[in-house]
């Protein structure tokens, strides 16, 4: 397929990028390790950062970025656990600035974020963090200034343990993934508000609607075609922003700069995974070689064994590899969507390459993706639904099993509802004349046990919201769109288990229910059809243990950030699985998490996706005593 990052010709790499070189385990004193002519690893307690501008030319066009100390990604800090670290950071921009330390629990006043943490650093200002460092891990910083971390303004954090880790291993790299543009953010950004599918570049065409009719017939065919136009939707938005202008970067370099890391035959390699991207899922493989994912988010878990992981916008993945014989290996990290990658090589020396994988085919998101069903949405007006089912009252259907309503909504004599108006089905359904639906098999729904998911009123008939889910799952276990049955082992959430039992071990007092929500034709994002500037915040009593569940009533796949805090994720049965500080939500999924409200003060909680976030999908979390 069409992939534009293959076709790129690189004038140059990157001009000022961190390329970490093997760092060994802390414990072997090899602490101030360079790449060839480039300081990229900082040590100790006592650091110095600037923010500036920086000329780079990583498509054969030169731009300005911002980056920290001069190079992007920034300088890899690494700190140890139980160290006091001291950071000043200066702003040599003409905005104001700042730094965010994804995943570190420390002081509000510490955590960076303007308006909540601090006010900024100003022009020309300096801001000084300083705080204990109380865990290990890899993590990562960036900027929390409008688009700053777009433009370069992040960097890889790795925190050694104070005790010795349960595996072992030769070497240790980092392999930061992210996402860069020629175009000034802000005018991408305004793309979008005008266009959402501006750079969609793979939308469905005539010669896709043939095949759709030689597969599914000319019936279903149609109805699938007319139940996408309705919703304004397609099922190739599975990114907003594509290879069109994103160039994807490993360690700061394009494809064609090939990022190297070398090897002996033998030895074993772990590699810190972090994306740090502003909009770009990856999938991330190694022909060849089995990765053991040993930590996520930082925190180490049960070893479990794939071939491939999808690693969520500001995840983290540390995984061990064995190198055999081989001379090179490729590391492979094509966008969600398809229309480009990351690579860069394992090699027993500088210049080696490996094969290249062709990208995978382009997936499409299903109706069952999302959580509906074509034959339940198959005679809807989902342009008076708002999507689907948005104006319901689904409170109201409570008894009601989510599969017996997809199977028999399909057997609705749909021509019974045509006196129906709009707003008659935008209402509660308790208004409807149900002798007018003859056609639906009621006894089906006899004795179900599930029920319709229901949504706050916040959703209802607001035009900020395009579409709910009516029947949620976890998916926990599901490797998500485009990775299903590929023939390769692909890490799911259900394979991460913490190798402690839960830290609190308190069942919550409470729960707390938010939906990611949107409008996909206006690219507006929210949680539950309030934007951030008219939200009120969460508030959590110091001290207190409370469930918070999220259900994606949203086509996008949004990764979840509550700053200061863990977040305890659960299987289906409420059952402690992983702890995390970021939490993947698929379109149609429903998840779950326990959050000890152990940290006074002020903190965001937002989508991660840099542009959703400063579009709405954001919230102040403020603990009190």
């Amino acid at each position: 397929m069409h992939c534009k990052t293959s076709r790129r010709t690189f004038v140059k790499g990157l001009a000022a990028t961190g390329i970490l070189g093997g760092l060994g385990l802390w414990r072997t004193p090899v602490w101030a390790v360079t790449s060839p002519g480039q300081p990229n690893v900082l040590t100790g307690t006592d650091f110095d950062l600037f923010i500036g501008e920086t000329p780079v030319n990583i498509t054969g066009a030169a731009r300005t970025a911002m980056a920290i100390n001069g190079s992007i990604p920034g300088p890899i800090l690494r700190w140890r656990e139980g160290d006091t670290v001291t950071l000043r950071v200066k702003n040599r921009l003409a905005e104001d600035t700042s730094i965010h330390w994804h995943g570190i629990i420390l002081p509000a006043n510490m955590d960076g974020v303007p308006g909540l943490s601090f006010h900024g650093i100003a022009p020309d200002g300096m801001y000084e963090y300083k705080f204990k460092v109380n865990q290990n891990g890899t993590y990562w910083y960036h900027s929390h200034s409008g688009l700053q971390e777009q433009i370069g303004v992040y960097g890889a954090l790795v925190i050694d343990a104070k005790e010795p880790e349960p595996f072992s291993y030769d070497r240790d790299y980092v392999v930061m993934l992210t996402d860069w543009t020629d175009e000034d953010p802000t005018r991408l950004l305004a793309k979008l508000k005008k266009q959402s599918d501006y750079y969609n570049q793979h939308k469905r065409t005539v010669g896709d609607f043939i095949n759709d009719v030689s597969e599914q017939g000319w019936s279903a065919a149609v109805a699938d075609r007319k139940m996408w136009a309705e919703m304004k939707m397609s099922p190739t938005d599975l990114a907003d922003v594509s290879a069109y202008t994103y160039t994807y970067l490993m360690n700061g370099q394009a494809p064609n700069g090939n990022w190297t890391g070398i090897f002996k035959p033998g030895e074993k390699l772990r590699l810190r995974f972090i994306n740090g991207s502003a909009m770009t899922y990856f999938d991330v493989r190694i022909p060849g070689l089995k990765m053991t994912v040993v930590a996520a988010d930082g925190l180490h878990v049960k070893p479990v064994s794939v071939d491939e992981l999808r690693i969520a916008v500001a995840e983290t993945y540390d995984v061990i590899v064995e190198l055999a014989d081989q001379e090179a290996y490729t590391i492979f990290a094509q966008s969600m969507d398809r229309t480009g990658y990351a690579r860069g090589t394992l090699a027993t020396r500088e210049g080696l390459s490996a094969p290249v994988p062709e990208t995978d085919p382009r997936p499409l998101i299903a109706m069952g993706d999302m959580g509906m069903d074509h034959g339940s949405m198959a005679g809807m007006d989902h342009g008076s639904m708002q999507g689907g089912m948005s104006g319901m009252d689904h409170s109201k259907m409570a008894g009601m099993d989510a599969g017996g309503m997809q199977g028999d909504m399909a057997g609705m004599d749909h021509s019974k509802m045509a006196g129906m108006s709009p707003g008659t089905m935008q209402g509660d359904m308790a208004g409807m004349d149900h002798s007018k639906m003859t056609g639906m098999d009621h006894s089906g729904m006899a004795g179900m046990g599930a029920a319709m998911q229901s949504h706050p009123a916040s959703e209802t008939n607001n035009p900020l919201v395009d579409m709910q889910t009516m029947t949620p799952t976890h998916k926990l276990n599901d490797p998500g769109i485009g990775l299903r049955d590929n023939g390769r082992r692909v890490l799911t959430y259900s394979d991460l288990k913490s190798i402690f039992p839960d830290p609190d071990g308190r069942e919550p007092s409470r729960t707390i229910e938010l939906h990611l929500t949107g409008h996909m034709e206006k690219f507006s994002w929210s949680f539950d059809g309030i934007k951030f500037s008219d939200a009120e915040p969460l508030r959590l009593k110091y001290g207190e243990r409370v469930r918070i569940t999220l259900v994606n009533d949203t086509m996008m796949t949004h990764p979840i950030h509550l700053h200061g805090m863990w977040s305890d994720l659960e299987d289906a049965n409420g059952n402690f699985m992983v702890r995390k500080h970021t939490i993947d939500m698929p379109p149609g999924s429903k998840r779950s998490y326990r959050v000890t409200a152990d940290a006074l003060g002020r903190w965001a909680y937002h989508c991660h996706l840099l542009l959703h976030m400063e579009m709405g999908m954001f919230r102040e979390v403020r603990v009190d005593e």
